[in-house]
């Protein structure tokens, strides 16, 4: 049985939880808007049989503080670096989900040097749309209207494809749940950040790092050609079937499988 130690650790504006579990090459996974370490519960105690697997609660998000100052990628990314400096790490493998990819994509394109590779889950390089942003706006309005729960009752059940809503009736409310934790500041400060993102497709096109892009079949909020928006010979791309946007939950196996190929690659 793999022993899952919880900690802390205090940054420079921030007190940071992060989730540190098992032994070797270090991998970190970076979860989506208003998760937490806990969207990938499924798939921590198989990974860390062979890796050490890093999960941080992000800025605002899960036990993590908000901290004063800006929310933009470029903050995040250097937040991320802090903790791998504390942490003594010099280079790791990077997963970031959804909200977690667009850091991941600014980590790289900061600090390649700390990477061995990265990959984006269900995320994409491309900037938001015109509608896209209306709609953070909308729900930056409802956030500070209603609170951060009613916009968690809207949003989760569109992570999932629409046929798994039934047979993952209790991974929809643990989603919810880890939900509820976030900070409404968190929530805001993350809507404003992914709202404001650049075009990140020269990092893909530019980067020598082995990549790998996952997207889910059924994902209603990233579909597949916005995650599959480069092709080269350095990027390797996963289609997992009958998953919606959070495969972590949805199709566990399969997301630990690609996972594990591309570590060996």
């Amino acid at each position: 049985m793999i022993m899952r130690d919880h900690h802390q650790i205090e940054l420079s504006n921030l007190t940071l939880a992060y989730q540190d579990s098992g032994e070797g090459d270090a991998i970190v996974l970076l979860h989506g808007f208003c998760g937490s370490h806990a969207y990938f519960d499924k798939i921590i105690p198989t990974l860390s049989e062979r890796n050490r697997v890093i999960v941080p609660d992000l800025p605002g998000h899960g036990d993590s503080t908000f901290p004063k100052g800006n929310y933009e990628m470029e903050y995040m990314a250097d937040t991320l670096k802090e903790l791998l400096d504390g942490l003594n790490l010099d280079k790791v493998t990077l997963f970031g989900h959804s909200l977690g990819g667009y850091i991941t994509l600014a980590f790289a394109e900061k600090y390649e040097e700390r990477l061995h590779g990265y990959s984006l889950i269900h995320s994409t390089a491309l900037p938001d749309s015109e509608d896209a942003k209306e709609g953070r706006n909308a729900a930056i309005e409802k956030v500070e209207s209603e609170g951060v729960s009613s916009l968690i009752n809207d949003l989760i059940p569109k992570l999932f494809a629409p046929e798994n809503l039934e047979s993952h009736a209790e991974d929809v409310e643990k989603a919810k749940n880890i939900g509820y934790e976030t900070t409404n500041e968190g929530a805001i400060g993350m809507l404003k950040a992914m709202k404001n993102r650049p075009d990140r497709n020269h990092v893909l096109k530019n980067s020598n790092l082995p990549a790998l892009l996952i997207a889910g079949e059924k994902d209603q909020v990233i579909p597949p050609e916005k995650t599959f928006s480069v092709h080269k010979d350095t990027i390797s791309q996963a289609l997992i079937k009958g998953s919606g946007h959070m495969s972590m939950m949805e199709k566990p196996e399969i997301l630990i499988s690609e996972i594990q190929h591309f570590l060996k690659s």
